[in-house]
């Protein structure tokens, strides 16, 4: 038997971020809220906060002991497995959270791998601390993602066709909205909303909060007398008005495709796609990556000449995932990326059932009570509970009566 076992339970780190919900993420896992906010989740190794890790069978409240990342690093190829090892070097190649937004999050964007691998270098080159409030990039990884909602989960992302989003400016009436109109009418492309989106977010030509308000206001009348032609948009506009008064990022909701999650849905954001969550509850997995791009809605860092540069203006719908499903009790969502992909396991109580895996697997259990066996090792996985699977290893097999959810590497 080595050193390193194949299957060790993981403890996730929370997130204590203002946006997120007080009751949602400890209830998941068997805590009692304090009244103060835990917006996520962290199931992963990435350096700025890490699961950590115990033996199979022991206490549910027993310590935990080292990282995760110090779990794998002892023996990567084991835990990792070779393939991985060889192309990502020693290191998990994905995140799995657990995000609960009470309050919209900041409007926001990836970077692509080229771009986050060039501008990490040049942030570490100047000398810039890793924590420092004003450092864009914490590390060279992209950041595609994919949300899976256990919850009704609200969110804009990508922007809408111009055509339609002169229909959604149209009839607002507001000096500003007009304006933003007009541009696109006279370049009804790609190019036309980067010259809307620079003009409301740019520090030279950015409205000031009287006009962000009016449009606020203008959107609550329309949306009041029954005419809007885009309700979801108007109420989204309003929510982001009361958390963020005087924002741009409020106007820009409007250029944006408002989107609806029901449990059991998914939806991927590429690099380059401006999205904001706004509400609901989630599992959400991504490259091994901390890299956001903030242009509003938020307290943070805003790099708003990052953010412009790093922006797909192509219009385009949300990226739903369907699951493939590839037993009677599994479903898969292949996200288009090498990085990750998310597999659903539903059990009635009847039987077992086999899980395929080809690398380092985190499995999360969402509901119920559900055995875990591998590699001569057990362990059950209550609701909001979690375990990590060597990358050398074959199928888990799984029993009981509940929901999980596995990440691992395609």
């Amino acid at each position: 038997m080595s050193a390193v076992p194949g299957l060790v339970r993981v403890e996730g780190a929370e997130r204590r971020y203002a946006w997120g919900s007080a009751d949602l993420i400890p209830e998941m896992i068997g805590t009692t809220p304090d009244g103060g906010p835990v917006a996520e989740l962290w199931f992963g190794a990435h350096p700025e906060a890490q699961a950590r890790t115990r033996p199979c069978g022991t206490p549910d409240d027993a310590a935990t002991g080292r990282t995760l990342g110090e779990h794998i690093a002892a023996d990567p190829s084991r835990t990792l497995g070779p393939d991985v090892v060889g192309r990502y070097g020693e290191q998990l190649p994905y995140l799995l959270k657990l995000v609960a937004p009470a309050r919209a999050l900041s409007l926001q964007v990836h970077p692509d791998l080229e771009r986050a691998r060039r501008r990490y270098a040049e942030e570490e080159a100047a000398g810039i601390p890793r924590g420092d409030f004003a450092r864009s990039y914490r590390d060279p990884n992209h950041k595609p993602e994919m949300v899976y909602a256990l919850t009704r989960f609200e969110a804009v992302c990508g922007f809408r066709a111009p055509r339609r989003a002169i229909e959604v400016l149209a009839g607002l009436g507001t000096t500003l909205t007009t304006e933003l109109e007009e541009t696109l009418r006279r370049a009804p492309s790609a190019d036309g909303v980067r010259d809307v989106v620079e003009r409301l977010l740019r520090d030279e030509t950015r409205p000031g909060p009287d006009e962000v308000d009016a449009v606020a206001s203008a959107c609550a009348r329309r949306l009041a007398s029954g005419s809007s032609p885009s309700p979801r948009v108007d109420r989204i506009v309003g929510q982001l008005a009361g958390e963020h008064p005087g924002d741009p990022g409020v106007v820009v909701a409007l250029l944006l495709n408002p989107v609806t999650l029901h449990p059991g849905e998914a939806m991927f954001v590429p690099a380059g796609a401006v999205h904001a969550y706004l509400s609901g509850f989630a599992v959400e997995i991504m490259a091994s990556s901390d890299n956001v791009l903030r242009a509003g809605l938020t307290t943070k860092h805003v790099d708003v000449a990052e953010v412009l540069e790093a922006l797909d203006y192509v219009a385009a719908p949300p990226v739903r995932i369907a699951p493939e499903t590839v037993s009677g009790s599994v479903g898969v969502y292949y996200a288009p990326v090498d990085d990750f992909e998310l597999a659903v396991v539903t059990l009635d109580g009847e039987g077992r059932a086999l899980v395929p895996g080809r690398g380092p697997r985190i499995l999360l259990a969402l509901e119920g009570e559900i055995d875990v066996a591998i590699d001569g090792r057990t362990t059950t996985l209550r609701r909001g509970q979690a375990a990590f699977v060597a990358g050398d290893l074959g199928p888990v097999s799984v029993s009981g009566a509940g929901r999980l959810v596995q990440a691992d590497v395609p």
